[in-house]
């Protein structure tokens, strides 16, 4: 599996697009794109690698992880592959977005793909793992050959999601962060939502939430 980081909109959201190789099967984690000279850029790059997507896939529905969700899924004729419980913030990805400074659409009628704490996809055998407590429904994704995770804004570097906003958990993020990323290999990759990348030893290390 290979990988390619875009950063996107104004809240500097991290999007990733995962393929196979030798299937130039892809998934799209996180369609940020904000303006559409940032969607060009992902669609341009998907197109110049001779890619086929087949996921697009959420961390969570957080409206500045999703601000390009509706272009990507009708480009490619695709539902959204998300965690149940993510469904009420696409419906109110409106309202935030008019918060936080996003124009877009109700996203509550896209088609959706449901996944739970588990799951193997297809698509490089990356294990889902539920995270919630910064927002419902938030999921990790993990590459076990590849020796990485990928944390939305459950984890950060040195840095936790904050969990101040609706449906936000600390003590819940905190349980799941020490039962299902930290037990992850220390070199395993940290690929997060926002911000730069890191590995498990490094957070266990460093982070003053985790220690």
């Amino acid at each position: 599996m290979q990988i390619k980081q875009f950063v996107f909109n104004h809240f500097q959201e991290n999007c990733f697009v995962l393929w196979d190789e030798a299937t130039k099967e892809c998934a799209i984690v996180d369609p940020g794109a904000e303006a559409g000279y940032e969607d060009a850029r992902l669609t341009q790059f998907v197109e110049e690698k001779g890619l086929k997507p087949v996921l697009v896939l959420l961390t969570h529905a957080h409206v500045d992880h999703i601000a390009g969700l509706q272009q990507v899924c009708k480009h490619y004729s695709l539902p959204v592959t998300l965690h149940e419980d993510g469904v009420k913030l696409l419906k109110q990805a409106e309202v935030y977005g008019s918060v936080m400074g996003f124009e877009v659409e109700n996203m509550g009628g896209l088609p959706t793909h449901f996944i739970n704490d588990g799951d193997v996809l297809p698509l490089g055998g990356i294990e889902c793992r539920h995270v919630p407590g910064h927002c419902p429904g938030s999921m990790a994704y993990v590459l076990h050959e590849e020796k990485m995770v990928i944390t939305g804004d459950a984890l950060f570097r040195g840095s936790i999601g904050r969990t101040d906003l609706p449906g936000g958990d600390y003590d819940l993020l905190m349980a799941k962060l020490h039962t299902r990323i930290l037990p992850l290999p220390d070199e395993y990759e940290v690929l997060p939502g926002h911000g730069d990348l890191s590995t498990i030893g490094e957070e266990k290390m460093y982070n003053g939430f985790l220690r």
